[in-house]
């Protein structure tokens, strides 16, 4: 607010806005040189958005897949059941050998996908009791929030091809 406050004052004219409150404010200007920082900062403006529903606020940084930092987070559905964690740290240890992949046990699996969607992490992993029997997990889709399953051998030529 420092460039506005003297604009303001060498021009003589009220540069503030008022919020739904009534309060006059000045805004906070970022003016980003010509380099990085412009690109990221459009980037993130661009990929920020919240999605309400009646209960709560959805934030989700709608990266695209190819620049986001983290490709794939992977989650055991329930974090005391050692089968579920086991099968899901396999899958997490062969595909960090080809992506950047996260690893998530805390928590409920509602808020492990929504935490997923804020740092704009594209695609979720979700190992469950099926999985133990079928040999598929259960891919979540952070933009359309779709789930399909798909049978763990093919997991890295899936995200290959979603990521490439």
């Amino acid at each position: 607010d420092f460039d506005l406050k003297n604009h303001a004052k060498s021009s003589g004219k009220d540069l503030r806005f008022q919020d739904e409150k009534g309060e006059k404010l000045y805004p906070y200007v970022i003016e980003p040189s010509v380099g990085v920082e412009r690109i990221a900062l459009a980037l993130l403006t661009e990929g920020y958005r919240e999605e309400k529903d009646k209960k709560e606020t959805r934030v989700v940084l709608a990266l695209n897949p190819k620049i986001a930092p983290v490709k794939v987070a992977v989650f055991p559905l329930l974090p005391n059941k050692p089968a579920l964690v086991k099968k899901a740290r396999e899958i997490y240890d062969d595909l960090k050998n080809c992506f950047n992949v996260a690893w998530d046990d805390r928590g409920n699996i509602g808020k492990r996908y929504y935490s997923q969607d804020e740092i704009g992490t594209p695609f979720c992993i979700t190992v469950d009791f099926e999985t133990l029997e079928d040999k598929k997990v259960t891919v979540r889709d952070r933009d359309s929030m779709k789930q399909e399953r798909i049978a763990i051998d093919k997991l890295k030529e899936f995200f290959q091809t979603k990521l490439a």
